[in-house]
């Protein structure tokens, strides 16, 4: 190969895989926020429930306690 085209690769490949790179990297940020987003709700999901469970157990026991007493 002469030189000039190795020059000239050297300066289209760049230039070529700029946007490339840059669209990957907004698409995995994305999906980053996105797992985020989820993991959160999930997160959310199972202590509201778990405090459900919590409180109508409370109640529950309220209630025995009443008729025993």
């Amino acid at each position: 190969m002469e030189w000039q085209i190795i020059v000239a690769l050297v300066i289209a490949i760049p230039i070529i895989l700029f946007p490339v790179i840059f669209i990957w990297y907004i698409n995995i940020g994305g999906m980053y926020i996105a797992i985020k987003e989820a993991r959160a709700r999930q997160t959310a999901r199972k202590k509201k429930a778990l405090e459900t469970v919590v409180v109508g157990a409370e109640a529950k026991l309220r209630n025995e306690a009443d008729s025993l007493s």
